[in-house]
């Protein structure tokens, strides 16, 4: 169904994770180490990666940090541990890490969470493929884009998108201008938090909605909105 690469310097946790995986009828390849997770990713991007934390060569997280940095964070990550913090956790998540499983990996933990990740990438895949429609603005409002090229990026994009849908553009589409003079983690940090706005206020607050939509599990999703600063509760009143 999927090729997945495990990334573990346990031979037993490698093992176990090919068998469970091989038997829902996926492609595993193994590496025991960050090096050799390097050589598979060079030589194609698996669909998903079960990626540990702890390895003695070079920690998942930094690996994680050199795909992101280089551009290969193309597919979904799902870290692994016996031994992390919720700091490192939610660093791992800020990075672009999908999901966490602690270990000992509960079995039916570990295939919801397989799923989530197979369809997030399959989405993004999809996503990448659809073309952008440029947003056309009223010649004195795109002026007034061009005459401060480096206006908060939440400003922009709520400036935008609290225009009337365009005929032939669908009511959900969601199109905004970027300032590209802000710093990538501002820019996406600015993003991820209208995202989640959007969806909570869509929602009603609901976690588990959201959860479900965001495809991300509630505990990290409740790691993310309070690393984010956004207040569900306030949000789900504006919804009612």
């Amino acid at each position: 169904m999927a090729n997945i690469l495990v990334v573990d310097d346990e031979m037993g946790i490698r093992e176990l994770l090919s068998e469970i995986l091989g038997d829902e009828g996926h492609a595993v390849q193994t590496a025991e180490n960050a090096q050799q997770a390097r050589e598979i990713r060079a030589a194609g991007a698996p669909e998903l990666v079960l990626l540990d934390i702890w390895m003695p060569d070079t920690d998942g997280v930094t690996l994680l940090k050199e795909w992101q940095r280089d551009g290969l964070l193309t597919m979904p990550v799902i870290m692994m541990s016996g031994h992390a913090t919720i700091d490192t956790a939610v660093e791992a998540t800020r990075i672009g890490a999908m999901n966490f499983l602690e270990k000992p990996i509960a079995l039916q933990k570990l295939l919801k969470a397989v799923q989530q990740g197979l369809t997030r990438g399959q989405e993004t895949a999809r996503a990448s493929a659809t073309p952008l429609r440029p947003v056309l603005l009223p010649v004195e409002e795109q002026r007034g884009l061009h005459a401060s090229p480096s206006a908060p990026i939440a400003s922009t994009v709520a400036h935008v998108t609290s225009r009337p849908a365009m005929q032939g553009v669908h009511q959900d589409t969601h199109s905004f201008n970027l300032s590209f003079d802000l710093p990538l983690r501002e820019a996406r940090d600015a993003f991820e938090r209208l995202y989640f706005q959007h969806h909570l206020l869509r929602e009603g607050g609901s976690m588990t909605r959201v959860a479900e939509k965001t495809g991300l599990e509630r505990t990290h999703l409740y790691r993310k909105l309070k690393q984010l600063g956004v207040e569900s509760n306030k949000l789900a009143k504006k919804g009612e």
